[in-house]
């Protein structure tokens, strides 16, 4: 993915993915899994629309320290911060995260719901398909297929898009 691909949406575009998104569930959901960060915003969203009250976190990191950039995806995930298996088991589980990239995050969230005793389905805004590192595994709901870094509104003049955008603070 080049840094010249990046596609900057508005709350209107992010609002016109939740709608696109509510008619795809095939079931109701008894709880919410949101992955920070980028699962907060649209996991709120969502939530409001579906009328959940039973909303969770999961926090997830892969830190490395080799400098090849291949063995930074052989790193076990650190699970910062995750809901007790109380909280999970016997639930069905909608995780939601704004982008599936390589898709390791949300596998993540989602192996370890199932091995609590849930009945996870994941749910991103933007799938990208290549740079997916699990295969033919997919997000089971997911608004667009993008090939593109998004910078959503959320993130706009808040650092990280000024980075990839070429301006300062």
């Amino acid at each position: 993915m080049s840094p010249e691909k990046r596609v900057v949406l508005s709350w209107e575009n992010i609002d016109k993915l939740i709608h696109q998104m509510l008619p795809q569930f095939r079931r109701e959901f008894t709880a919410m899994v949101m992955i920070t960060r980028g699962g907060i915003i649209p996991g709120g969203m969502l939530a409001e629309a579906m009328g959940l009250t039973h909303i969770l976190t999961a926090a997830v990191d892969f830190p490395f320290e080799q400098a090849n950039q291949k063995q930074k995806f052989m790193a076990w995930p650190e699970f910062i911060q995750f809901p007790v298996e109380e909280n999970l088991r016997g639930r069905s589980v909608l995780i939601v995260d704004d982008v599936w990239g390589s898709g390791r995050t949300i596998t993540a969230v989602k192996n370890r719901v199932s091995a609590a005793g849930g009945f996870p389905e994941t749910c991103v805004l933007h799938f990208n398909p290549y740079r997916n590192l699990f295969g033919t595994a997919r997000p089971d709901y997911f608004a667009d297929v993008i090939d593109a870094y998004v910078v959503y509104p959320w993130e706009i003049d808040r650092g990280q898009d000024l980075a990839l955008l070429g301006k300062s603070m």
